[in-house]
C-alpha cells in the first residue's frame, strides 16, 4: 500500500537568476508529528540558467518538475506545481533554513548540501551466476503490453528434461517497475536474485504505464484489470513449456491479487507478502488507527470517516473498499503461503493473515507465518511506520527469502 502525503503552494518573490552559489544538491528531513519524510532539492545549472526538481524519495518519487519563484546566491523559492508543493528558505551556516506549508501549517525544513549515501547491502551486484531474458507479452482484453525480466535458475539447461518451477512477481497497490522499487529498496531483484541461486526461475514486470510497460487503461484501473495484466503473464510463462508449475509471488495488492487468480484456477500456487484477508475498508480503517497510534495521535479513525475521506478518489478506491476478499480466498485450492511482518502497519497481521489462515482450506501444502519484528515491506523495523522504510538498510528479511525457497522448492 502506498502512502501519499499533499504538498501546499506558496506564492511570493519574483526575482530569479540566471546563476547562483546555491546550485547543486541539497537534502533534509521534514519533521510533521512523530514521522518525517526526506526531500531532496536539485538546483542544476542547465544552458545559462537554474532548473530545479524535488525528490521525496521516501515516497519513492524522483525527478518532480519546480519552478523558481526567487533565486539568489543565498535565496530561493521554489513552487512544485504538480504537487501544489513549496520550499522558502535562506542561506545560514552553510545550510538553507527554510519554511515548508502545508494546509494552512507550517514546518521548518533544514536542507544540507550533498546527498547522504543510501546504504542497501542486499541489492544484487553484477556479474551474476544465472541468465536473464527482456521479455514482453500482452494483456489482449485491456491491450496493455507488458514488459518484464525473466531470471534463469542458476545452472539452468535449457536441454535437460529437468524443468524448474517459475514465479511471477505482482507489486503493491500504485504504478511501480518490475523492482517494486520503493525508497531505494529493490525487493523484486532481490527475491529474484536469490530464488535464482536456489533453483527458482522468476518473471518481474514493469506495471502498466511504467517503463517499458504500454497500453492499457489507468485512470479508471481497478485490481481485476491488473490481475488480467498477471493472468496474461502467466499464461506466457506456460506458453513456454519451459516450467513444471507456474505461481505468483505477490506483495500487498499483489497478494490480493494472487487469491483473484487462485480462485480461478490460473495459478499453480501462491506466495502472499502481506495481502489483505478482509474487506478494504475495514482494513485501511485499521491501517489508518495503527499508523495514528504509534504517531502520538488519537486513533479514532472508523470505516465511516474512510469512506468519507475517499469519496472524491478514483476509482480503485471505491472497488477496493468494497471489495472483500474472503471468498476468493476461500475458493482457492492451489498451494499457498501467505507471509505477514508483526509490525506491519499497513497489513495489519493479527487482522489479514488470522482472516487468511480461517478461509484458507486446510491442506498440508498451505501455510501461514506471523514474523516478529517486520513491517510491510518485511524489514527489521523499530515502529513499522512507512516513513521509516527509507531509514532502514535492510531490503527484506533473510528469514522470509530462506522460509520462501524452502516452500517453493517442495511443491
Amino acid at each position: 500500500m502506498t502512502l501519499f502525503v499533499a504538498l501546499v503552494a506558496l506564492t511570493g518573490w519574483a526575482q530569479v537568476n540566471p546563476t547562483t552559489a546555491l546550485a547543486g544538491v541539497w537534502q533534509g528531513k521534514l519533521k510533521v508529528g512523530a514521522m518525517s519524510l526526506t526531500l531532496v532539492l536539485h538546483l542544476d545549472q542547465v544552458d545559462g540558467s537554474v532548473k530545479a526538481s524535488l525528490d521525496s524519495p521516501d515516497q519513492g518519487a524522483k525527478g518532480i518538475p519546480a519552478s523558481l519563484d526567487y533565486l539568489s546566491d543565498d535565496s530561493v523559492a521554489v513552487n512544485v506545481k504538480s504537487l501544489g508543493a513549496t520550499y522558502r528558505a535562506r542561506m545560514a551556516n552553510d545550510k538553507l533554513n527554510g519554511t515548508f506549508r502545508q494546509s494552512g501549517m507550517s514546518f521548518p525544513l533544514e536542507l544540507s548540501k550533498g546527498i547522504v549515501e543510501v546504504k542497501r547491502p542486499q541489492m544484487p551486484q553484477a556479474p551474476f551466476p544465472y541468465e536473464t531474458e527482456e521479455v514482453m507479452f500482452r494483456n489482449e482484453v485491456d491491450g496493455a503490453t507488458l514488459s518484464g525480466t525473466l531470471t534463469w535458475p542458476m545452472g539452468y539447461n535449457k536441454n535437460t528434461k529437468q524443468k524448474p518451477l517459475v514465479a511471477i512477481f505482482v507489486s503493491g497497490s500504485g504504478q511501480q517497475n518490475r523492482d517494486e522499487e520503493l525508497f531505494n529498496h529493490k525487493p523484486f531483484f532481490v527475491i529474484a536474485d536469490y530464488l535464482a541461486r536456489h533453483g527458482i526461475a522468476t518473471l518481474r514486470y514493469d506495471d502498466r504505464g511504467v517503463g517499458k510497460s504500454v497500453g492499457g487503461d489507468l485512470k479508471d484501473a481497478t485490481s481485476e484489470d491488473f490481475a488480467r495484466d498477471a493472468a496474461a503473464g502467466i499464461d506466457f510463462l506456460r506458453s513456454k513449456k519451459a516450467f513444471s508449475k507456474v505461481g505468483l509471488i505477490g506483495h500487498s495488492e499483489g497478494g490480493l491479487i494472487g487469491f483473484l487468480l487462485g480462485a480461478q484456477k490460473k495459478s499453480d500456487f501462491i506466495v502472499s507478502l502481506a495481502g489483505p484477508g478482509v474487506k478494504g475498508d475495514t482494513l485501511l480503517a485499521v491501517q489508518s488507527n495503527r499508523i495514528l497510534s504509534i504517531s502520538g495521535q488519537p486513533a479514532t479513525m472508523t470505516v465511516a470517516t474512510i469512506r468519507e475521506q475517499l469519496v472524491n478518489q478514483p476509482k480503485w478506491y471505491h472497488w477496493f473498499l468494497d471489495y472483500d476478499p474472503s471468498a476468493n480466498i476461500a475458493a482457492t485450492r492451489c498451494p499457498v503461503f501467505a507471509l505477514n511482518g508483526d509490525n506491519d502497519c499497513q497489513v495489519v497481521s493479527s487482522q489479514n493473515l488470522t482472516a487468511i489462515q480461517r478461509l484458507l482450506p486446510k491442506t498440508k501444502k498451505n501455510l501461514t507465518k506471523a514474523y516478529p519484528g517486520l513491517n510491510h515491506l518485511f524489514q527489521h523495523c523499530t515502529t513499522g511506520i512507512p516513513t521509516e522504510y527509507g531509514e532502514i538498510e535492510e531490503t527484506i528479511s533473510p528469514e522470509v527469502l530462506q522460509d520462501m525457497a524452502t516452500w517453493l522448492k517442495s511443491l
